[in-house]
């Protein structure tokens, strides 16, 4: 495995991305269902919590999956935390406009922050989790987004996953890499598995429900899977 990107060069990317992630039919896509997956968590959490009045989206980049989330459940405080100063920027002026709610931003990496515990109805994690690296990574912060989270409160996460059999794993990168090269060639193929290569470190929805489950989610639920896409969740 070659050198992972550090959260500095990661930050960095995102700093300079900030138009493209402000727009969710151009910004996404190299995601699969990127919309499809944005709307099932959304309403999946607004049947959950119909009450909800707090929300967190961790890696929030310009603010789509909050704006969605306003769109169902208007007035919400809403808290954007994300490594990059200019994403939160973008995030906090388009949220602002579509709540009379508290909006909150906060600058860092979210296994580090520092925010309110048993405080959050919803959290949406939006192609994030995939930049965590080890087991101690994913079982630390799993933890830390439960104890985030109310009772009966939900996390709700769309991202990029790997499958469980190595074989199966490597026919659905191809795949995937087939749907990007039809998207826009060849060179856009290899330029977007370069840098998940360098950047990203997923891991399947069966590892990320197990960990849900022996971190004291009560119920978990996948809502879609395409590939190595997936939508999905749990309820504290």
């Amino acid at each position: 495995m070659h050198q992972k990107s550090t959260i500095e060069e990661i930050r960095s990317r995102f700093d300079n991305d900030v138009e493209r992630f402000s727009n969710l039919d151009t910004g996404q896509v190299s995601t699969i269902d990127a919309t499809v997956s944005l709307e099932l968590i959304t309403e999946a959490a607004k049947r959950i919590i119909p009450g909800a009045t707090e929300l967190l989206d961790i890696g929030c980049g310009a603010g789509n999956y909050t704006l969605m989330m306003l769109q169902k459940l208007p007035g919400l405080n809403c808290t954007l935390a994300d490594l990059s100063k200019p994403m939160l920027d973008r995030a906090f002026a388009r949220v602002s406009e579509k709540t009379d709610g508290i909006v909150k931003t906060v600058q860092g990496d979210i296994r580090k922050v520092d925010l309110p515990e048993d405080h959050f109805d919803i959290i949406l994690a939006g192609a994030v989790l995939h930049h965590l690296r080890d087991d101690k990574d994913w079982e630390s912060l799993f933890g830390k987004l439960y104890r985030l989270l109310k009772k009966g409160g939900c996390l709700m996460i769309s991202d990029l996953v790997i499958q469980e059999a190595d074989a199966v794993s490597d026919y659905t990168w191809e795949r995937y890499g087939d749907y990007l090269e039809g998207v826009n060639g060849k060179a856009y193929r290899q330029k977007v598995m370069e840098y998940i290569e360098k950047e990203d470190s997923p891991r399947s929805v069966t590892y990320q429900l197990e960990l849900m489950k022996k971190t004291g989610f009560r119920s978990t639920d996948i809502l879609h899977k395409n590939m190595c896409f997936a939508a999905f969740g749990g309820i504290k």
